[in-house]
């Protein structure tokens, strides 16, 4: 009785090591997928606090909240189920699918250097509308759902050669770390300024600091939107650089780790980190001529089409609004005319 108990306890002993085994197993390669997906996440952080930048401080927390559910529900409702029947059974689709999220990338990114340099927003992000909050919502989560489908698909590609079930394991606890981390971040940047506010108007070294707080958040927005645009572009064209490999078109690939290769020859005990950084700097420069492209293509085809209508609305309301007035018609030129009558004899 003793002894089996004893075998008993020694069994689930080695279940509850292999489980932990599996457990350790499954974050470590969340975490190495999940850092492939690094870009779209700092992109995914910086896009967020837009979205609340209009509301009263009281409703910013309640409305990232309403926000990150709903890109739960994307993750493990629609982009988690597909992903995985997609690596199931045509996993041949992985890398076209991959690619056009890549080319996307390339496109946000690119479009975010042309703002900067033509100085008017992307996406119109300049123009302050008041919306409703179930619309701020829709906004935010439609799109999250293109954001968390990058990144969902970029940590398969990842694990594509693990078991079904360790997929699964290991994307649902990448959807979950990552929501949490991005809007944990979001929520901590439109919040800063506010404590580093109430902050400053207490008195001594608490004060100061709380003053230089609100000065620095202006800084950090500015720099989490470059560091978001250089990933991008870093992210979305590494993606096209390893696609082309693996579509057997390899002259890109082989140019770029040839330069990469020698960069790395050349310089000794730094060689790994030049290496990288010769092969990061290829695969920017690639993002931008491709989102470039994109971003033309796009300006002469769907933004000159939506353009036409709004043309030609405001040249109607610039007819009839006073600026260049109407004929007034014959009844009104007879009445307002003067009457040039003889005097009576």
């Amino acid at each position: 009785m003793a002894g089996g108990l004893v075998a008993l306890l020694d069994d689930v002993a080695v279940l509850a090591r292999a489980a932990a085994a599996s457990i350790d197993d499954i974050g470590a390669a969340a975490a190495k997928a999940g850092a492939k997906a690094a870009g779209v996440v700092v992109d995914d952080a910086a896009v967020t606090p837009q979205y609340v930048r209009s509301l009263a401080a009281e409703r910013e927390l309640p409305i990232i909240k309403r926000i990150a559910l709903g890109s739960l529900r994307n993750k493990f409702f629609i982009i988690l189920p597909a992903v995985l029947l997609l690596s199931q059974f045509v996993p041949w689709l992985l890398t076209p699918i991959l690619m056009l999220g890549g080319a996307y990338l390339c496109y946000e990114g690119a479009e975010k250097v042309w703002a900067k340099i033509a100085h008017h927003d992307a996406h119109g992000a300049g123009e302050e509308k008041v919306q409703d909050e179930t619309t701020l919502v829709s906004g935010a989560v439609r799109t999250d759902l293109i954001l968390s489908a990058e990144i969902m698909v970029i940590t398969l590609n990842e694990v594509i050669d693990e078991a079904f079930w360790s997929r699964l394991a290991i994307l649902a606890v990448v959807a979950v770390v990552i929501t949490v981390l991005v809007y944990g971040v979001v929520a901590l940047i439109v919040k800063m300024d506010d404590a580093g506010l109430r902050l400053s108007q207490r008195s001594g070294a608490v004060a100061t600091f709380g003053r230089g707080l609100v000065r620095a958040m202006p800084v950090v927005l500015t720099v989490l939107t470059v560091v978001g645009t250089a990933a991008m572009l870093w992210v979305g064209g590494h993606i096209l650089l390893l696609g082309t490999n693996e579509l057997n078109l390899h002259f890109l690939y082989e140019a770029v780790h040839h330069v990469e290769v020698a960069a790395h020859d050349a310089t000794g005990v730094l060689g790994g980190l030049v290496g990288w950084l010769v092969n990061t700097v290829a695969s920017a420069i690639l993002g931008l001529i491709v989102g470039a492209l994109v971003v033309l293509v796009m300006t002469l085809t769907l933004h000159r089409r939506k353009s036409k209508p709004a043309t030609a609305t405001a040249a109607a309301t610039t007819r009839t609004d006073g600026i260049i007035p109407a004929p007034p018609s014959r009844a009104a030129q007879r009445r307002d005319a003067p009457v040039d009558r003889a005097p009576r004899g």
